[in-house]
């Protein structure tokens, strides 16, 4: 494999197994004397660590990062930051009888197809366990927009989790870090949510979600033109993560029922500059921020993982039942938010540094 890092001048490289000894990442890019330390991100990988309710895999993961390079008493040299997380609960021996059978849903037949080889225990890379090291590098940049844009907030949260879909109008902002599945609701929702997924485990079975990110505070002018759009790396980053099959920007595939009248965002001149009277382009025109909330939206399958016996085949074309044994997810969407964040946070470093390389100051100005 070659394609294991993204950004530009922010560029963030993962590496290791679900079972392996260890995984990280490697972030180049961070400008220099910004305060870094493993507790500073560890906050976030407390939010994706697994095991901490009965609503996520029980495997039980300290999840610790450990700073290996690029950060010299307590600050960024500008140099390469090593981050590592170790592996310390895997049981490698619940995958031992899918060596070789492909799981249905699952990348083990495609990497067989491509590699003529696989990890098979956990999945190897293509598991969602590579995603702790997304939410370490994003720790990183979070930091660094914090020393380069101060004020500027990034929170998700799940707005479906199956047939279950949020209240817009009873959206509370404070709730989502008050519950296990980040919903902008209160606690008689978030049980709501609790016992229709533990029905669900309880039948063997798994369902899929939505979850929404947001960035409030994006300076406007962020992003470029065509192949540089701020919405096209925002998208490819949200469907890198394991699971997504769709990402959609502010209004999404809801456009497409919208008329020209209803989509355009009127433009207003407020005291301190332009001002919209609403935000179907989630914060981004022709690829450009306006400097209204970037809004990014993307859909999870199911959970691939499920006791319940699906038709399969092995590697000598047989069939076979199978029967997917181990510690999962029976809604990978709650663990999801976090790594949304983290790539968001990812993304927009990685234009804000683009662009102060290219237009500094230099910015039209309005009014």
């Amino acid at each position: 494999m070659s394609m294991n890092s993204f950004g530009h001048l922010f560029r963030v490289t993962t590496w290791g197994e679900s079972h392996g000894p260890a995984l990280g990442a490697t972030v180049d890019g961070c400008p220099p004397n910004v305060e870094i330390d493993a507790e500073m991100l560890q906050q976030w990988l407390d939010k994706r660590r697994p095991g901490q309710n009965k609503n996520t895999t029980q495997r039980n993961e300290p999840d610790a990062v450990k700073i290996l390079s690029g950060v010299f008493e307590g600050r960024s040299t500008g140099t390469p930051i090593q981050l590592m997380i170790e592996n310390t609960d895997q049981r490698s021996r619940d995958y031992g009888e899918i060596s070789q059978t492909f799981r249905p849903g699952h990348a083990d037949i495609t990497y067989h197809q491509k590699y003529g080889n696989r990890d098979y225990r956990g999945g190897g890379r293509s598991s969602a366990r590579e995603t702790a090291a997304r939410v370490a590098a994003g720790g990183v940049a979070r930091e660094a927009i914090k020393a380069l844009v101060p004020g500027l907030e990034i929170k998700g949260y799940m707005t479906r989790m199956g047939d279950l879909e949020i209240d817009r109008d009873r959206f509370d902002w404070d709730a989502i870090a008050q519950n296990d599945f980040w919903i902008p609701q209160g606690s008689d929702v978030a049980q709501e949510w609790e016992d229709y997924l533990q029905a669900l485990r309880k039948q063997h079975d798994s369902v899929g979600a939505v979850i929404e990110v947001v960035a409030r505070g994006v300076p406007a002018g962020i992003g470029a033109p065509i192949y540089g759009k701020l919405d096209t790396d925002l998208a490819a980053a949200m469907m890198s993560i394991n699971a997504v099959k769709a990402v959609e920007i502010g209004e999404g595939m809801a456009a497409a029922m919208l008329k020209g009248s209803q989509n355009a965002d009127e433009i207003y001149m407020g005291e301190n500059g332009p001002e919209f009277s609403s935000n179907h382009a989630g914060g981004i025109l022709g690829g450009i921020s306006t400097g209204q909330d970037v809004v990014v939206r993307f859909a999870v399958k199911p959970t691939s993982s499920i006791l319940t016996p699906r038709q399969s085949i092995r590697k000598d074309g047989s069939s076979i039942e199978v029967v997917t044994k181990g510690r999962h997810d029976p809604c990978v969407g709650i663990r999801a938010v976090p790594v949304a964040e983290a790539m968001m946070a990812c993304v927009i470093l990685d234009h804000l540094l683009l662009h102060r390389g290219q237009i500094g100051e230099n910015q039209g100005t309005i009014g």
